[in-house]
């Protein structure tokens, strides 16, 4: 299961885009819970299984402008790694963090400052076959490994 739900709606919290606050909160924290709700139980009927949950590197590290982006980062990292420690030996579970990656993503912000600055930023991005690639090399290692989590990121990006 790849749970791969996300927007990025970036702004200052001064901004007050509780709408957009709300959207991000039920896309990119609910959807990670419902597709684990989806798959959960007959992974653990059939005793295997595998979650792959996206988060960000802003789930790493915070940027003006992404509180509330990171917050549901963070979450997402947290419901993961509660998940592997409860699901145990039979399910694995793999936290995919990637940072400037080229997708849609940078094109969520309704903040005019905040769109140019991420305009900018994702001049750097790398391209979405290297998460391709990451997914790829997580489930392809036998069933007794777990790879708990990969950082993807351009050589270039600091953060």
């Amino acid at each position: 299961m790849i749970n791969n739900a996300g927007i990025m709606p970036l702004a200052p919290l001064a901004a007050l885009k509780v709408d957009e606050w709300d959207s991000m909160i039920d896309v990119n924290i609910k959807g990670v819970l419902y597709g684990i709700a989806a798959a959960l139980p007959e992974f653990q009927k059939q005793k295997s299984g595998h979650f792959i949950n996206l988060a960000s590197v802003a789930g790493l590290n915070v940027s003006p402008g992404g509180a509330v982006y990171s917050g549901t980062k963070f979450a997402v990292r947290a419901i993961s790694e509660g998940l592997r420690k409860e699901v145990g030996k039979d399910i694995r579970t793999t936290i995919l963090t990637p940072g400037l990656i080229d997708s849609e993503l940078q094109l969520g912000s309704s903040d005019e400052a905040t769109s140019q600055f991420v305009q900018q930023v994702y001049k750097d991005a790398i391209p979405a076959i290297s998460i391709a690639k990451a997914v790829a090399y997580a489930i392809e290692q036998p069933d007794d490994v777990d790879i708990n989590e990969l950082v993807i990121r351009p050589t270039v990006q600091e953060f």
